[in-house]
């Protein structure tokens, strides 16, 4: 069972950064893909980023390429989303998520954090 932990978020203006982190715990981190999920209020859960277990291979939502990038360090067990170039409609509940595959399907992701409010204001 691995459980995931979500920080970082907050509030920021509009053009702002934030990394967000996630860290991994009872399970070996290594194995599994890692993917970041968003949902903005009234909003379905949207695919953000997705990182193969090794780091080699990412894969982002069309609409978000240029501004985040998504990176891992198994040494610590963590997954990072930087996050540039912040707009309004960025504002979500970003979330976690591990799977054996890198995949952009939600449902295809065995395990979730709690998730991490971003606000970004303009």
């Amino acid at each position: 069972q691995v459980q995931l932990v979500e920080s970082g978020g907050g509030l920021v203006q509009a053009g702002g950064s934030l990394r967000l982190s996630c860290a991994a715990s009872g399970g070996t981190f290594s194995i599994y893909a890692m993917g970041w999920f968003r949902q903005g209020s009234g909003k379905e859960r949207e695919f953000v980023a997705a990182i193969s277990g090794s780091g080699v291979y990412t894969h982002y939502a069309d609409s978000l390429k240029g501004r985040f990038t998504a990176s891992r360090d198994n040494a610590k067990n963590t997954v990072y989303l930087q996050m540039n170039n912040l707009k309004p409609e960025d504002t979500a509940v970003y979330y976690c998520a591990a799977n054996r595959d890198m995949a952009v399907a939600a449902h295809r992701y065995d395990y979730w954090g709690q998730g991490t409010q971003v606000t970004v204001s303009s």
